[in-house]
């Protein structure tokens, strides 16, 4: 049986039932108003074939702790993932689309996956492969997103709440900052950044290419805002963490200071020009 990978967002599908080597008649993540269908039309790719067309993910050394892993040639949406290591286990922020033996291998020598957390559907990628490589990794996703899972696992914990503890002992939080998807969440590691303070965040917010400032989208491509509300709520969530870096889902989108303060300030700038 294949699981089939959307060539369009990169999130693997379940095998069709009756009909085990024949990928599915569409995507729904991609038929949502959030993403798109590409212009060729629905298309579906393997793990195998991404490896075959030459593909490798590459792990690099970010900070004392963190390992980012990126897939090159880009595919797909295009995100990096990010090994975060402490003294409860790792935790694997985000998935990717290709999960291979040697990247296995490698992130074994680094202490393995004891738990995955990702941000929202857009990034849900290959996570099943992931866990399954990894022992059943138990896989974190917010319960509100739970419609846009294409690929179910015994391994996914559903999260209720506005917060949650993926990774006892780790010092690691999710927050549910909502907006983007329902459930979106980002996760906040206190010990990053030398004890200042880091924030993962998937689509929300997100990194701008001015890297001084963060926006907030209901959809990218579709460049559909979030409401002035909304983004003044979101704020409110992040107002009391602590972070001074804060890492966006692709390799040039960091904050490297004062990034709550950015945060905030992006806030404002937003709510301001959104309300004329």
């Amino acid at each position: 049986m294949t699981a089939f990978i959307c060539v369009t967002c990169g999130v693997q599908h379940a095998p069709v039932p009756g009909q085990p080597d024949q990928p599915p008649g569409r995507c729904p993540i991609c038929e949502d108003e959030r993403q798109y269908v590409g212009r060729g039309g629905q298309r579906w790719t393997t793990v195998e074939a991404l490896k075959a067309e030459g593909r490798a993910n590459v792990l690099t050394a970010v900070e004392p702790g963190l390992t980012a892993i990126a897939t090159v040639p880009s595919f797909a949406i295009g995100q990096q993932a990010y090994l975060i290591q402490t003294p409860a286990g790792n935790l694997l922020w985000e998935a990717l689309s290709l999960c291979d033996p040697e990247t296995v291998a490698r992130v074994q020598q680094l202490g393995g996956i004891a738990a995955i957390a990702i941000s929202h559907p857009h990034f849900y990628a290959a996570m099943v492969e992931w866990s399954e490589a990894f022992g059943g990794a138990p896989i974190w996703l917010h319960r509100s997103d739970r419609e846009w899972v294409m690929r179910p696992s015994p391994a996914i914990h559903f999260w209720d709440g506005e917060m949650a503890d993926p990774l006892p002992g780790s010092g690691l939080t999710l927050v549910r900052v909502g907006g983007h998807f329902p459930g979106s969440a980002v996760l906040y590691w206190p010990a990053g950044a030398a004890g200042r303070g880091v924030l993962f965040s998937g689509d929300l917010p997100q990194v701008a290419a001015d890297t001084r400032w963060v926006s907030f989208l209901y959809s990218y491509p579709n460049m559909i805002p979030l409401s002035a509300a909304e983004v003044r709520r979101i704020a409110a969530v992040l107002a009391p963490y602590r972070f001074d870096r804060l890492y966006g889902s692709w390799p040039d989108r960091v904050v490297q200071g004062d990034a709550a303060a950015a945060v905030a300030r992006s806030a404002e700038r937003y709510i301001r020009h959104v309300t004329g």
